[in-house]
C-alpha cells in the first residue's frame, strides 16, 4: 500500500503570507530514481512508446491520446476516451511536470511514474491490452523496438519493467520552467503585471498555498479532501462527491473524497477542471475552490486577479521532434 501523508486542512491561513516565503521557482531538471537514471537512449525509447497507439488493443490509443504534449499535457475533455470509444469517470491529469508529483493518478494509486505508466495499457477502458505479456510479445515482433531497447537497456531486454522505465524517463523531461511567475520569483519584478501580483497576493492571503505549495504548486505529495464544505447547489450541478477518490483504493470510509493535490502550473491550458472535468472555465473553478475549500465567496475583481495570476503559471514547453515509430510493414495489430 502506498505510504501516504494525508494533508487535511480547510482553513484559510490567517492574514497575508509573504510572497518570498510562499513561492518557489520550478527546477529545470526532474529527479530520477536510483534504479532508473535518465539517459538519452531511454528518453528516445520512452517517447516512441508514449506516442505509439500499437500499445493499445485496437491500435488507436496511445499515452499521448489522453496526455497530449502538443497541448497542456492532457486532452481538454471532461473524461478521456479510450479504446472502442469508451470513457472513464475522471479527467486526465496533465503530464507536464508530473515528475514532481509524489504519487500519480487522482487517487494516488501509483507511487511513481514507472508504476503509473503500467496501468493504462491494460485498463479495459483505456488502452485495453489483455496483459503486459501480450504487449511484450507485440514489441518483440517489431525490429525497431528490438534495436531501441537494446540501445537503452542492452540486448534481449524488452519487458514490462523496461518499457515503463523508458516511458517514465521520457516523462521526466516534460518540464515547463521559466513562466512569468518563475521569472518574478527569480527576481524579475517586471515579469508579472500589477493585476497578476494582486492575484498572487490574494492566493497567499486566502490560504490556497497551504495545499498548492512547492515548486510545482501541488503540495508535498499530499492529499486533500474535496469538497470540504458541503454545498448542495454546487453538488447538484457538478456531482463532485460521486467519486470517492482515495477510498476507491484503500476501501476506508475515512479516505472518502480525498484526492491528490493537482499542480496549478499551466492550469490555464487544462480546462475542464477537477477530477471529473465538470467545471468548464478557470474563473468558475476559482469560485468553486473558494466556496468548497475556504468557505469564501470572492468578488468579481478578486476572481479576475487570481485568474490573471494563474495564467502567469504557463511555462516554456521543451522543443520536441516527433519520433519516427518503428514500422511494421504489412502488419496490422488489433484484438
Amino acid at each position: 500500500m502506498l505510504k501516504i501523508r494525508m494533508l487535511i486542512s480547510g482553513l484559510a491561513l490567517a492574514g497575508s503570507v509573504s510572497v518570498a516565503c510562499a513561492w518557489e521557482a520550478l527546477p529545470t531538471k526532474a529527479p530520477a530514481p536510483a534504479d532508473n537514471p535518465t539517459t538519452a537512449e531511454k528518453v528516445a525509447l520512452g517517447q516512441m512508446l508514449y506516442n505509439d497507439p500499437r500499445l493499445s488493443s485496437t491500435g488507436t490509443v496511445a499515452c499521448a491520446s489522453c496526455h497530449n504534449t502538443m497541448l497542456g499535457g492532457e486532452d481538454n475533455r471532461p473524461n478521456s476516451m479510450g479504446v472502442n470509444g469508451q470513457t472513464g469517470g475522471r479527467s486526465a491529469p496533465t503530464v507536464w511536470n508530473a515528475a514532481f508529483n509524489k504519487v500519480q493518478f487522482w487517487d494516488g494509486r501509483a507511487a511513481s511514474l514507472e508504476d503509473q505508466a503500467a496501468g493504462p495499457v491494460t485498463n479495459p477502458i483505456e488502452m485495453g491490452m489483455k496483459s503486459w505479456d501480450d504487449v511484450v510479445v507485440r514489441l518483440k515482433s517489431i525490429k525497431g523496438y528490438q534495436e531501441a531497447f537494446e540501445a537503452a537497456f542492452g540486448a534481449g531486454t524488452i519487458s514490462k519493467e523496461n518499457a515503463t522505465k523508458a516511458i517514465a524517463a521520457y516523462e521526466r523531461t516534460l518540464i515547463t520552467p521559466n513562466s512569468p511567475y518563475d521569472q518574478y520569483v527569480n527576481g524579475d519584478k517586471s515579469a508579472l503585471s500589477a493585476q497578476q501580483v494582486r492575484g498572487m497576493e490574494k492566493v497567499a492571503e486566502l490560504g490556497c498555498v497551504h495545499c498548492h505549495s512547492g515548486p510545482a504548486l501541488n503540495g508535498d505529495g499530499g492529499f486533500q479532501k474535496f469538497p470540504i464544505n458541503s454545498n448542495g447547489g454546487l453538488e447538484a450541478k457538478y456531482h463532485f462527491q460521486k467519486d470517492k477518490g482515495l477510498a476507491e483504493v484503500t476501501k476506508k470510509p475515512a479516505d472518502e473524497h480525498f484526492f491528490k493535490i493537482p499542480t496549478l502550473r499551466n492550469i490555464a491550458l487544462t480546462a475542464p477542471y477537477f477530477h471529473n472535468g465538470s467545471v468548464a472555465t478557470l474563473d468558475d473553478a476559482i469560485k468553486v475552490m473558494a466556496l468548497t475549500q475556504l468557505g469564501k465567496e470572492l468578488s468579481a475583481e478578486e476572481v479576475k486577479d487570481i485568474s490573471a495570476f494563474l495564467n502567469a503559471l504557463t511555462g516554456e514547453f521543451p522543443k520536441q521532434a516527433m519520433p519516427a515509430l518503428p514500422p511494421t510493414p504489412g502488419l496490422t495489430f488489433n484484438k
